[in-house]
This record gives C-alpha cells, structure tokens and sequence, in this order.
C-alpha cells in the first residue's frame, strides 16, 4: 500500500509539470513540424527534435488564490509593438518626411511606398563618403525613357523618428524633378506602415515581433515570402538584363551587372542562412 501510495504522489507531481510538452522537428525538405507525442515523429529525426516548453504553468482550481490574473489576461494575445510615429508634411502632391542618414545627415524624402529602395542624390552620396566605383553593382531602374543602370550601395543606418534600421540598401540617382530623394521599401518594407492624411501623420510599426511557432525568426509569412520573392526577382531581372547588353554587344557594364546578380544571389543565400536557421517552413521560402 505504501508503495502505491508513492506511485500516486510521484504521478501527481510528474503530471502537470509535462502537460502541454511540445516537440519541434525539421524533416528533410525543411518543413517544420510540432508535435506533443514523441513516437510520431519518425525515428531519424527523433534524435534532432527540440522541446518546446509550454507557455504557461496549468494548475488544478484549487491551487488558485484571489492573487492570480484573471484567466481573459492569461490567453491575452501578445501585445503588439509600439509603433513609431512620424510626423509628414506635404509638397504639392507628395507627402514628404524627416529622414536620417548613418546618423549623420538629415535630409527631407519623399515617401514612396512604389519604389524598391532608398534612393539618394549623388550629393548626398559624396557627404556620406560613400563611393561608386568599378565594383559597385548596378541595378536597372525603371524611367520614363526606359531602364537605366545605377549603383546600389548600403547605408550603415536609416533613422525616422523613433523608427531605426540597419544596413538598408539605396540606389544613387539624381532625380529629373530635383529633390534629396525618396524613402523607399528597402526601410518601409521592415515596418507596417500607416498614413494620416488628415492629422499628416505616418506610424511605423516594426515587423518583427516575438519568435513564435508561427512568426520563426520574430517575422510571420509575409515578411519571409516578400523578401525571397524580392531577391530571387532581383536577380531573374537582372539576368535578363545582362544577355540583352551580351547580345548587343555592349560589354562595358558586364562586369558589374555580373558583381550586382554576384551580390544579390549572396543576400538571397544569407536569407536562406536565416530561414533555416530560424525554421522558416519550405514554402515560405518560394
């Protein structure tokens, strides 16, 4: 009797502490799979699956005390990330903002959620030090005369109001109109973005959150098909470009259409780096 007695309290304690125990395993496509029965999960890759501890402790009811949160902010959601705001002020048709560059030199952008990247004047480019030369790669861009080639650099930091980001790529081009330049998706994309028009006000709220099942990495299915999407375009792009100037002969700009699809399909190997790494699923990853 005091034997089973012994098995009933080691039960007792073994038994809420387990509940909700979750497995994370990676098969060989990628594909990421949870799981809270081991013995499902196939024999090869049982040695390589992760616990996931549950998010929070389950206790009986009468382990409650009245100092307990209530159970609507036990299942609350995460909250989500303050947002940035940012204020605008309009230039006929355009909305334009405050924008700092590398911490350095503040310049007025304009907001163009239809432009791939950052793009800055070549002035701005010489009081940022940055250079273009031989091994600078090229990107075509989209004019009113056609498609033109222009150096794509990266600035160390792109700052507006409050909202900051890291190693955000621009293209250098002296726009027809005149004007700094504009505040493109290679910054907006990091951010959901909202516009006031009438209080001419802009909130940036960061994309990234908390890692989660559901958002690897912090970042949900959007984010990581966006970005594999946008670099595996960049370089499709940018091979067509390159056999239209081989089969006209104009080879004075292959090597650094070549060092632009060199760069691109390295960012888009970093981002494959981060997928894995992050258990990004496979079809995220198209």
């Amino acid at each position: 009797m005091r034997w089973i007695i012994s098995v009933i309290i080691l039960l007792a304690i073994l038994v809420p502490s387990s509940y909700g125990q979750m497995y994370r395993w990676v098969d060989e496509k990628g594909t990421v799979h949870f799981t809270d029965d081991l013995s499902t999960i196939p024999e090869k890759y049982r040695s390589g699956a992760e616990t996931r501890k549950p998010t929070k402790e389950t206790s009986s009811p009468e382990m409650k005390d009245s100092s307990t949160v209530s159970p609507a902010s036990e299942t609350a959601l995460p909250s989500e990330p303050e947002g940035a705001e940012v204020d605008l002020f309009r230039k006929g048709e355009i909305w334009m903002t405050n924008v700092l560059l590398n911490g350095r030199i503040e310049r007025n952008l304009i907001v163009d959620s239809g432009a791939s990247f950052i793009l800055i004047n070549p002035q701005i480019a010489r009081e940022l030090d940055i250079t273009a030369d031989e091994n600078t790669p090229l990107i075509p861009m989209a004019t009113v005369s056609g498609y033109i080639l222009v150096p794509l650099v990266t600035l160390k930091s792109v700052r507006v109001g409050k909202a900051e980001a890291q190693d955000v790529e621009a293209v250098v081009y002296a726009l027809p109109s005149g004007g700094d330049g504009l505040l493109g998706n290679s910054f907006l994309n990091r951010y959901r973005v909202t516009l006031d028009a009438v209080q001419g006000k802009m909130t940036l709220v960061s994309m990234q959150g908390e890692p989660s099942p559901d958002r690897p990495g912090g970042y949900g299915r959007d984010y990581w098909q966006g970005r594999f999407r946008f670099y595996n375009r960049m370089v499709s792009d940018l091979k067509k470009v390159k056999q239209r100037y081989e089969r006209s002969g104009a080879s004075s700009e292959l090597t650094r259409l070549n060092n632009a699809i060199r760069y691109f399909e390295n960012q888009l190997s970093e981002l494959e780096r981060r997928a894995s790494f992050a258990g990004v699923p496979r079809n995220w990853r198209e």
